[in-house]
């Protein structure tokens, strides 16, 4: 029998051990599972939660990267090929239009046969198990909560083309003002007792058939972006946010290659494989979206080529932390804790030398991808303003040509994103077709402030001087951002018109009264941007079509030239006839200015050594199922770039024993 005091000393010793079994593990700061260092396991931070997943509604940036991942198309890009080239998805092929009578056209999309949705208790409702097979009705049904105005969907303008469409939204929502018990009924039986959509023919399983009332080649692409994933009626009914259940906000029902198997969305995200994905059902297939591409561009690296045939995912799982904070974002990339990471002005200079990687940088093994981002940063004019909008006619045009004129945005884009960015001299950005490299915008190519006095002279403003008050001319610069840096980047413009004469006042408000006063028209300048959401001019070319305004218009320009020229070139394909258009239409916005272009952005990509096949896409298209990584090498690396530090760890052992050994004496004493 072991005696009491004994038993005391033997506590204490164990507390001794076990203190420094804690403090050996504290040792390392892998945030991540010693199980998970030998998998296909990709990790990524995130720095905003998602606000929804409902494949109808999501449009940021931050939830495309989920949705795209959760959320398979008909239509996908190619993974390698530039200019990008549409390739057959959950579809057998890309379909081509089928001329009607007039100006209609058809489009016939045939779906491969055995796609299932993934494994999820909605389909209790439905008595169809866990899963079931995806028909051409789940495509339609997605279609239709576009148009359903109470979905209020972002992308409903982009479909008025597809015959009844519009009429279908008025049908459902006279339907539901007249009778309150109609609304409550679930959305699929809504949707049909108000009639389908004549322009949406699903009566055969396996096809899809949309009719348009005129051309639109564009509409194609909008069948490679979640928006058009087919949607099971189950889901929207079932999760609804009550009893327990998520809304379907949170939990979206996909048929894509990977499924969400966490959902914590301010802290973590976890996708993992789907089995029910079409690519890992049916290899055999070796359909285009579900095997590596075997080829790309002319001059593609032969290592992005390795993976030829493979079927498709490799990555078995994402693991998606939220860091809110980009430093320490950054500082764990460096770690090895995240795969890939853009570059963080912070850290620039450390990071890149003369345009490439220092050698601090190659020496760890890392790797840089540039890529020009199809997008637009530009700062837009009320053009239903009186000051500054067409209400002022030529006194309006020559104050923003000189305000133009005189922004710097060389300069800017070196003091705020380390150089990064193409200046801007027309909407339309390089990889599109339409972008004219030779072109030069007479009011944007460089910076010219003794035109611009001349111009405001011309305009009634002469030395920035309004002659009704005999003080400086007073505009009003709107922004939602108040953060320290945003009004730094204001204020730089501001510096500039103020060099003129003119009193540009900023005004910062939050992003609710911001979007208020735009919706109102209660501003006069405004900065905003906007990224492609497939390659088309058209996708830039609208933002100044008299029927986008208030919205994406929100400049409000009004031209009835420039609309007269968007109708011809949104309905040609890409050949000479459409080029000239552009260009006029690009004339015409160097005239007017309702906007002064600032400049697309490039992307500056860090990658560590192991992650393989990697090709940046500008694009928000889903990358993760063509991407590999060696995690032996990972592993290693991570190891030799965080040894422990064993100092610490010897002198907080030292202090627990100088604390525990002396009382362990002292009992000893007073026993004896």
């Amino acid at each position: 029998m072991i005696l009491p005091h004994l038993r005391l000393i033997r506590l204490h010793l164990l507390v001794v051990l076990a203190l420094c079994s804690c403090l050996v593990v504290a040792c390392t700061n892998n945030p991540y599972a010693e199980a998970d260092s030998d998998k296909q396991v990709l990790y990524q931070p995130y720095t905003e939660a998602p606000k929804t997943l409902d494949a109808a509604v999501a449009y940021s940036t931050n939830e495309h990267e989920i949705t795209g991942k959760v959320m398979d198309t008909l239509l996908e890009y190619h993974y390698l090929k530039r200019p990008y080239e549409l390739i057959p998805g959950l579809a057998e092929e890309v379909p081509q239009p089928e001329p009607l009578d007039g100006k209609r056209i058809r489009y016939r999309f045939r779906l491969r046969e055995d796609l299932l949705f993934q494994d999820d208790p909605c389909f209790s409702l439905s008595g169809s198990g866990k899963t079931r097979q995806i028909t051409s009705k789940d495509f339609a049904f997605e279609l239709m909560r576009i148009a359903d105005a109470d979905v209020n969907s972002p992308a409903f303008q982009s479909f008025l083309l597809v015959e009844d469409f519009a009429a279908f939204r008025d049908r459902l929502s006279e339907a539901r003002k007249k009778d309150e018990r109609f609304g409550e009924l679930p959305a699929h039986e809504q949707y049909a007792k108000v009639g389908t959509v004549a322009g949406i023919d699903s009566s055969d399983p396996l096809t899809l058939t949309l009719t348009l009332s005129e051309p639109y080649p564009q509409i194609l692409y909008w069948f490679a972006m979640p928006f058009t994933t087919p949607v099971p009626w189950e889901a929207v009914q079932y999760y609804d946010g009550h009893d327990g259940r998520p809304p379907l906000a949170d939990h979206p029902v996909g048929c894509g290659p990977y499924m969400i198997t966490v959902y914590d969305k301010d802290e973590r995200i976890v996708l993992e494989k789907n089995p029910n994905w079409y690519g890992i059902r049916h290899p055999e297939w070796k359909a285009p979206g579900a095997v590596y591409p075997s080829e790309g561009e002319p001059d593609e690296a032969p290592e992005l080529l390795a993976a030829a045939g493979k079927p498709l995912p490799f990555i078995e799982r994402i693991d998606m932390r939220r860091e809110k904070e980009t430093i320490p974002r950054f500082g764990k990339f460096l770690q090895g804790y995240y795969d890939a990471s853009s570059i963080i002005t912070e850290s620039f200079d450390m990071v890149i030398t003369q345009d490439s990687l220092s050698p601090e940088m190659q020496e760890l093994g890392m790797r840089l991808e540039k890529s020009v981002v199809p997008d637009i940063y530009y700062i837009g004019f009320n053009m239903e303003d009186s000051v500054v909008g067409l209400p002022g006619k030529e006194r309006s045009r020559k104050l923003r040509q000189a305000m133009s004129l005189v922004v710097d945005v060389r300069e800017y884009t070196r003091v705020f994103s380390n150089g990064r960015g193409i200046p801007a001299e027309s909407p339309v950005p390089p990889g599109i077709f339409g972008y004219d490299p030779k072109y030069e915008n007479p009011y944007r190519h460089s910076v010219d402030f003794e035109r611009a006095k001349q111009l405001l002279v011309e305009a009634g403003y002469p030395g920035g001087i309004d002659p009704k008050t005999g003080k400086p001319l007073r505009l009003t610069f709107d922004t939602s951002s108040t953060s320290p840096t945003m009004m730094l980047r204001y204020k730089f413009f501001q510096r500039d018109w103020n060099k003129l004469g003119l009193e540009v006042v900023i005004d910062a408000t939050s992003y609710n009264q911001f979007q208020d006063k735009m919706r109102r028209g209660a501003y006069q300048l405004y900065m905003w941007g906007w990224v492609a959401d497939y390659p088309d001019p058209e996708n830039f070319l609208f933002l100044l079509w008299s029927e986008s305004s208030p919205h994406p218009n929100s400049s409000r320009f009004k031209n009835a030239k420039f609309d007269e020229l968007f109708e011809v070139m949104k309905a040609r394909p890409n050949d000479d006839v459409r080029m000239q258009t552009i260009r006029d239409m690009i004339a015409i916005v160097e005239e007017e200015r309702p906007w002064i272009e600032l400049y697309h952005s490039e992307s500056y990509s860090l990658f560590h050594s192991w992650l393989r096949y990697v090709k940046p896409a500008g694009l928000s298209i889903q990358l993760a199922k063509y991407r590999a990584l060696d995690p032996q090498e990972r592993a290693a690396k991570r190891a030799e770039w965080n040894e422990p530090i064993l100092w610490p760890l010897l002198l907080l052992l030292g202090a627990a024993i100088a604390l525990v050994v002396p009382g362990i004496v002292t009992f000893l004493r007073e026993r004896q």
